[in-house]
C-alpha cells in the first residue's frame, strides 16, 4: 500500500529532485518530454501517468505497478524493470534499449508499435501479448511465458527462444535467424540431419 500520493504539482514542486522513491502512488503524474537518470523507484503505484517523449536512462521501476498508464515515444536506455506490472497501458513507438524486464507482468499488452532491443527478459509475462509487427530483438526470453501471444511479422533474431511453443504462439512471418530456426524446429518435434 501506497506511503503517500505524489501529482504533478508536487513532483514540480520538490519531490521530484528526490533520487529514491518508496512506496508512492504516482496520480495522473505527467512525465511528457521529462528527462530522467539514476532514479530508483521501489514498489511504487503509476495511475493514468504520461510518460510521453520521455528519456529515461539508468532509472528502476522495481515491484511497481502501472495502470492506465502512457508510454507514447518514450525511451528506456539501461532501466530495470523487474517484477513491475503494466495493466492497460500504451506502448506505441516505446523503444527500450538493454536494461532488465524480468519477472515483469505485460500480460495482453500491445507491443505491435514497441520496439526492444537487448533487454534482459527472463521469465517476462508476455501471455496474450499483441506484439505482431514488433520487435523483441537481442532480448534474453528464457523462461518467458508467450502463450497466446501473437508475434506475427515481430523481428526476434538474437533472442533467446528457448521457451516458445509454436503451437501456442502465433509466429507467422516472425523474422529469425538460423540458429533460431533450428530452436523452433527442434520445438516442433523435428529431427534434425545432415
Amino acid at each position: 500500500m501506497a506511503s503517500s500520493t505524489v501529482t504533478t504539482e508536487d513532483w514540480d514542486s520538490g519531490v521530484g529532485e528526490r533520487k529514491a522513491h518508496d512506496g508512492v502512488a504516482f496520480v495522473d503524474l505527467d512525465f511528457c518530454e521529462i528527462t530522467l537518470q539514476g532514479v530508483e523507484f521501489t514498489d511504487c503505484t503509476f495511475r493514468n501517468a504520461r510518460f510521453n517523449c520521455a528519456e529515461l536512462t539508468d532509472v528502476a521501476f522495481v515491484n511497481c505497478t502501472f495502470t492506465g498508464c502512457n508510454f507514447f515515444d518514450a525511451t528506456f536506455t539501461g532501466c530495470k524493470l523487474t517484477g513491475s506490472v503494466f495493466e492497460r497501458c500504451e506502448f506505441e513507438l516505446l523503444t527500450v534499449d538493454g536494461g532488465d524486464w524480468s519477472f515483469a507482468a505485460l500480460r495482453r499488452a500491445d507491443l505491435g508499435g514497441a520496439t526492444f532491443t537487448g533487454a534482459r527478459m527472463r521469465e517476462t509475462d508476455l501471455t496474450g501479448a499483441r506484439c505482431a509487427g514488433g520487435t523483441l530483438r537481442g532480448a534474453d526470453l528464457s523462461g518467458a511465458l508467450l502463450e497466446g501471444a501473437d508475434l506475427t511479422r515481430c523481428d526476434l533474431r538474437g533472442s533467446d527462444l528457448s521457451s516458445l511453443d509454436p503451437a501456442r504462439t502465433q509466429i507467422r512471418r516472425a523474422v529469425i535467424n538460423p540458429d533460431q530456426a533450428i530452436t523452433i524446429a527442434t520445438a516442433l518435434g523435428l529431427e534434425i540431419r545432415d
